[in-house]
């Protein structure tokens, strides 16, 4: 695991506080990666990330899912309509919760989710209360990982999944490849980066049987190129400059996290795990 001890909470609120309308502007609903196939659209490739992962789970009709760290509502709105499912997205940033609460109400769903804006680390729900509990890209933002997957746990039934996408340290031990990872941690906010095997062992010491664990770093990576030419086009960097320096330092990464794949610094992994 890679280590960054100068993220701070407040920080990440902050960084998501004020990016959400660059997210929305840049990438679309969903503050994920895409998963590609072939040469469609980022739209199409993000939206496939959430099916995907969707399907891998086997949510049902009717389940009750906890999406943990739900940015827009994107997942949580697509689990509900499409799905049937009832579900609480958490966000930090009371930013994201008003503007999912929003998207929610205007896709006619808002009957079937909600969303809190709580500090996933310190939330409290009802032991066995959920079918699963889902999260895209959110776990990186923990600092105690063993203890999140512990509690996620217990909130789910006996058969109940835990369905989790993250960025992962990747096989890489030698300096120059985790002064990468460091980097990515240091400009992203992430108070660390587990590996594939840290991930693994967190969750089957909270309990949770490993189903299936599939790393889809060659098909997401295309996140990165597409974002970075974005970002070169526009005058979202001069701007950043006008606004601090963590997000200038954020938007000058986007070659680093990209790099990082392509070298094997970093993978992208997907983790289904089951309670038994």
């Amino acid at each position: 695991m890679i280590v960054c001890d100068s993220v701070r909470k407040k920080s990440i609120q902050f960084h998501y506080d004020l990016s959400t309308l660059f997210y929305r502007a840049f990438w679309g609903r969903h503050i994920h990666h895409g998963l590609w196939e072939q040469d469609e659209s980022p739209v199409v490739a993000q939206q496939r990330l959430t099916e995907t992962l969707a399907g891998l789970a086997g949510i049902k009709r009717g389940d009750a899912v906890l999406d943990v760290g739900c940015g827009m509502g994107g997942s949580s709105i697509h689990l509900a309509k499409v799905l049937g499912c009832q579900v609480t997205g958490v966000t930090l940033s009371p930013v994201q919760r008003r503007w999912a609460t929003w998207e929610a109400w205007r896709s006619g769903v808002q009957s079937s989710t909600r969303f809190l804006c709580h500090d996933a680390e310190t939330l409290e729900l009802p032991d066995e209360s959920m079918d699963v509990v889902w999260s895209i890209e959110c776990t990186e933002h923990l600092y105690d990982k063993a203890r999140f997957f512990q509690r996620a746990a217990r909130w789910v039934r006996p058969g109940g999944r835990v369905a989790i996408c993250a960025w992962l340290a990747g096989e890489r031990t030698d300096p120059e490849a985790q002064q990468r990872v460091f980097d990515v941690c240091e400009g992203f906010l992430c108070p660390s980066l587990g590996t594939a095997a840290d991930y693994d062992n967190w969750m089957t010491a909270a309990g949770l049987q490993m189903e299936q664990e599939i790393n889809w770093t060659d098909r997401v990576a295309r996140t990165w190129e597409i974002c970075d030419e974005r970002v070169r086009k526009s005058r979202v960097r001069w701007l950043a400059r006008m606004i601090d320096s963590e997000t200038t330092l954020f938007l000058d990464r986007f070659p680093t996290l990209l790099q990082a794949y392509r070298e094997g610094s970093m993978q992208y992994g997907c983790f289904i795990a089951r309670k038994v």
